[in-house]
């Protein structure tokens, strides 16, 4: 582990959380990768100047929090970085790359279909109307953390597999023009089918965050619907809440 940690004592934070936090940034940015030892605890309380007790109450925060794992006759390692996307009309690409979490793109399918009477509707298309449908799996550091679905209307975007992979959907929209304004979107929950399992590295049944989402450009015309699923395990949506007095 080579990272440059630093602590403030004369600050009002803890020493232990300031010690975390830094860990955790590192593991998040993907300074730590998966598999990563984080040496000896003694070591790491001497370079720092603090007690054992508060290194190990450092990394047991992020034990708690599943980002590390302490293995026998291994020691600690890094586990995984959870992804925490803010609710905003972004897409999963961009705020990957924001929070250098390096994705890369599986294009799954790319075709032209009937829609299904749900994206019809979103879309505000005749049933059965022909719409683009995209799939891809969304990677970061060539681990699985989402599966996408997305569906266009006809001629809104042309586009192929490799452009597909090179950057995300969104930024393709808006470099051929549409403006993307508003979205309406719903977050659930679905366990892991063998298909969607196999797909995103989890075991069977294992619980899958959900999100439906339909964009609108600047004049209101819907022009996209996506379903996609997300590894619970990996990603997390964050919101701010606003209290009015």
């Amino acid at each position: 582990m080579d990272l440059e940690l630093t602590v403030d004592r004369a600050s009002p934070v803890p020493l232990y959380y300031q010690l975390s936090r830094q860990l955790e940034v590192a593991i998040e940015r993907g300074r730590l990768r998966p598999g990563t030892l984080l040496g000896n605890e003694m070591r790491l309380a001497g370079s720092l100047g603090l007690s054992r007790p508060t290194v190990r109450q450092a990394i047991q925060a992020l034990v708690d929090k599943g980002l590390l794992v302490r293995r026998r006759g291994v020691g600690t390692q890094v586990v995984r970085s959870q992804v925490k996307r803010p609710l905003e009309l972004t897409s999963l690409y961009e705020d990957l790359e924001a929070a250098g979490q390096r994705p890369t793109t599986r294009v799954l399918d790319l075709a032209t279909v009937a829609a299904p009477p749900e994206v019809a509707a979103a879309l505000g298309l005749a049933p059965g109307a022909e719409v683009r449908r995209l799939e891809r799996l969304r990677l970061t550091h060539g681990e699985p953390i989402a599966l996408l679905r997305n569906y266009l209307p006809v001629g809104l975007l042309a586009v192929d597999r490799t452009a597909l992979e090179g950057t995300g959907l969104y930024r393709l929209m808006r470099a051929a023009g549409t403006t993307l304004h508003s979205a309406r979107q719903s977050i659930g929950a679905r366990a892991a089918t063998a298909e969607y399992a196999e797909l995103l590295a989890e075991p069977v049944g294992a619980p899958l965050l959900s999100m439906e989402r339909t964009a609108y450009d600047d004049t209101g015309r819907p022009v996209e619907y996506g379903s996609h699923l997300y590894r619970a395990t990996r990603y997390a949506f964050e919101l701010q809440l606003l209290i009015r007095p």
